[in-house]
């Protein structure tokens, strides 16, 4: 199933976000303020997934989509970069097992070519058993960038439509990175910044944004919560005024 732009049709606004998007911030500053090495707050940070994970399920979410890996993450110290590489080997062999016995889905989201062969069969292979899953897909963006995903997808409906002078937004989505999900309804920024920073950027045109200053080793489902009732707290209209989004209602 291919989901419409938000700015091509009014999606549903449900009680409880539908998708949740977060950008996991904080693991190494977490780490520092403690005299730990940044990598230990990376540790931590796999922790922290796992319980948002058991709360999303817990909670009636259906796509939970986290930011692990952007493509300017490169860019880091090489030491930090090759752990987290390791990091994420680990975690797959760790937890495919677990997320496919809960009926959970997994994706890995962005351009891949750049990771080794062994990883590269990893996520293929972690991908493979747990297709058939349907209980919350968890998405995991890595080497990603929102100007990445949309030149690919530019790159991908030219092909599609040879000879065509006049493209829409309905004819780029398909291409997508993540054209399987809904846009987010709901997106979280822990660790104190208040940026987007290349995430989902066609994506989040219309999610309600929320940001806190924990952490993402703090971030426990309680915290979850409180940014549910946050975005509970907010009227949806889409466009449209408040008056005809009542009316609605």
């Amino acid at each position: 199933m291919i989901f419409k732009s938000s700015t091509t049709a009014v999606p549903e606004a449900p009680s409880v976000p539908r998708h949740i998007a977060i950008i996991m911030d904080g693991n190494g500053r977490w780490a520092t303020k403690r005299l730990l090495p940044r990598v230990a707050g990376h540790v931590k940070g796999v922790d922290a997934v796992r319980k948002i994970v058991e709360a999303c399920v817990e909670r009636g979410v259906e796509y939970l989509t986290l930011f692990a890996f952007s493509s300017e993450n490169w860019r880091r110290p090489a030491d930090e970069v090759s752990y987290l590489m390791g990091l994420f080997v680990s975690a797959l062999e760790r937890e495919v097992s677990k997320m496919h016995a809960n009926n959970i889905r997994l994706k890995v989201v962005g351009d891949l070519s750049r990771f080794d062969a062994k990883l590269q069969d990893m996520i293929a292979n972690a991908e493979r058993r747990t297709a058939g899953n349907s209980r919350l897909t968890v998405s995991v963006c890595a080497n990603y960038g929102g100007r990445w995903d949309i030149m690919q997808a530019t790159s991908k409906m030219i092909a599609a439509n040879p000879g065509v002078a006049d493209y829409t937004e309905d004819m780029l989505a398909p291409h997508l990175a993540m054209a399987y999900a809904p846009e987010p309804d709901l997106f979280i920024r822990t660790g104190g910044e208040e940026r987007i920073s290349n995430f989902l950027l066609w994506q989040l045109a219309y999610s309600e944004l929320y940001f806190t200053d924990a952490f993402w080793p703090d971030f426990s489902p309680a915290s979850l919560d409180t940014a549910i009732a946050s975005y509970q707290s907010r009227e949806r209209r889409f466009g449209r005024t408040g008056e005809q989004v009542a009316k609605k209602t």
